[in-house]
C-alpha cells in the first residue's frame, strides 16, 4: 500500500524536526565537511552527532564518503538548501509580523497606562 503524499511530506518534516539536524544541513550548504569540523561547529557529543547524521543519511538527505579515517558529509542535492532558504524567508515574514504586533501592543499599552494615572 502506497503512503499518501501528505503523509510522506509529514514524515520528511518530522525527520528534519531536530535542531542538530537543521544545524548540520545549514553547515553543509557551504560544501562538504568532515565529521571533526561538524563536531567543532556544533559542539555536541560525538555519539549524538553520529546518531543525527545516521538519520539524515538513512533519509537520503546527506551522503558520506570515507577517506582513510576521515568521514566527509555533504548534502545529497541542492533541494535541501532551497528548502532551508524557504524556511528562512517564512521565518523572517513571521517574525516581522510579530514585531508589528509587538509594536501595536506597546503603543496601545502606553495609552492605557497614561489613562490610568
Amino acid at each position: 500500500m502506497q503512503v499518501p503524499l501528505y503523509q510522506a511530506k509529514a514524515e520528511l518534516f518530522r525527520m528534519l524536526g531536530h535542531p542538530v539536524r537543521i544545524r548540520v544541513l545549514e553547515l553543509l550548504q557551504d560544501g562538504a565537511m568532515p565529521v571533526r569540523d561538524l563536531l567543532a561547529a556544533i559542539e555536541i557529543e560525538p555519539s549524538s552527532l553520529s546518531q543525527q547524521l545516521a538519520v539524515l543519511r538513512r533519509a537520503g538527505i546527506v551522503t558520506a564518503t570515507r577517506g582513510g579515517s576521515t568521514v566527509v558529509y555533504e548534502l545529497a542535492g541542492g533541494d535541501v538548501a532551497e528548502l532551508l532558504g524557504a524556511a528562512r524567508r517564512i521565518l523572517v515574514e513571521l517574525l516581522a509580523g510579530q514585531q508589528d504586533l509587538l509594536a501595536q501592543l506597546r503603543e496601545s499599552g502606553a495609552g492605557v497606562r497614561e489613562g490610568a494615572s
